[in-house]
């Protein structure tokens, strides 16, 4: 997929690896000049290296202070924001996973404060930019599980559905300023975090990848790249009457329950 960025900027978070660094890469090859931003600055250095990105810098998305900040430097560097890709996020890991009366209170804090919080801070930052310009794309990593619940990962749940309404709820605010808000909803996706729980001796040992497969139509995770395709559509041109629109990337997951009976 080739669309046409030149002279937008771009500002990804938690594009240090998996889907972000997917995203901010595709951005760049398609002519915009990418942030690539994340907690682990030095990665984010990195990666925007190898991706041939613009610049890349430290932002913790729960740092109200550092956000401002860093939305003050990328428009001092380059004089405007034109995309934004909320995508910095955490899980809850396996030993976390615990049924809600069960279930870690600091856990569930520092969840809401990145996947959630973060996601607000970050955007009422940059679309005051945007409401300057009189245009932009807001594009949110939401996720299946802000769809249709799961067992054991009540924050986690809570914080993405949060994030699907604070996008319908952003579109309907911004959109008479020329500000276009969408979200990706990937299902599973074969990120290292991924692919680092699939393989641990506890998944294995329940055959997590088997059980999970089982429930996807097309029998295997997606790619990185193919959630950094769907932000490509979501960031072009061309996408210029959608807003307010969740665009699920899931290989079927949630289009039906999947069995052989």
């Amino acid at each position: 997929m080739k669309v046409e960025l030149a002279g937008r900027v771009a500002l990804v978070t938690g594009a240090a690896q998996g889907i972000g660094q997917a995203v901010a890469d595709t951005l760049v090859r398609n002519g915009a000049s990418v942030v690539y931003s994340d907690i682990d600055g030095q990665a984010a250095q990195e990666a925007a290296s190898g991706g041939g990105g613009a610049l890349g810098m430290a932002l913790d998305v729960a740092d109200g202070e550092a956000i401002v900040a860093g939305v003050g430097r990328v428009v001092a560097q380059f004089g405007r924001i034109d995309i934004l890709v909320n995508n910095a996020g955490i899980g809850v890991p396996a030993s976390g996973r615990k049924t809600i009366d069960q279930f870690d209170i600091d856990a569930w804090h520092e969840l809401i404060k990145i996947d959630l919080t973060g996601v607000f801070l970050m955007s009422r930052s940059v679309a005051a930019i945007m409401k300057q310009q009189k245009s932009g794309r807001i594009i949110n990593i939401a996720s299946v599980l802000g769809l249709m619940p799961a067992r054991l990962q009540s924050s986690y749940v809570a914080a993405k559905g949060g994030v699907v309404m604070l996008t319908k709820s952003m579109a309907l605010e911004l959109a008479a300023d020329g500000i276009l808000v969408n979200a990706v909803a990937p299902g599973s996706t074969q990120t290292p975090g991924w692919e680092a729980w699939i393989k641990n001796a506890g998944s294995e040992a329940q055959s997590l990848h088997q059980r999970l497969m089982a429930h996807i139509p097309m029998g295997r995770p997606g790619t990185t790249q193919e959630m950094a395709h769907a932000v490509l559509f979501l960031a072009a041109p061309e996408s210029s009457y959608i807003t307010g629109h969740v665009l699920t990337v899931d290989g079927g997951w949630t289009a039906g329950i999947s069995r052989d009976f």
